[in-house]
């Protein structure tokens, strides 16, 4: 799954690390999530998305998920 996850934490200035401190998660998963090699939880994903201040749509890229 395709995310903005890497590009709003850059605009913001913050690292990989401070942002999974932020949501509750390991830099290891932040760095999985950039990379789109990890699906997040629903929690993870709305904690994500509101620390941006963005909706889940604007931060994860769905289209690629079959069936929805």
């Amino acid at each position: 799954m395709k995310t903005k996850i890497s590009e709003y934490r850059k605009e913001k200035r913050i690292s990989q690390e401070e942002l999974a401190k932020e949501v509750g998660v390991t830099r290891q998963t932040i760095t999985s999530n950039e990379c789109g090699k990890y699906i997040d939880s629903l929690t993870l994903a709305f904690k994500i998305a509101k620390y941006f201040g963005k909706s889940i749509e604007e931060v994860f890229d769905f289209s690629d998920i079959e069936n929805l």
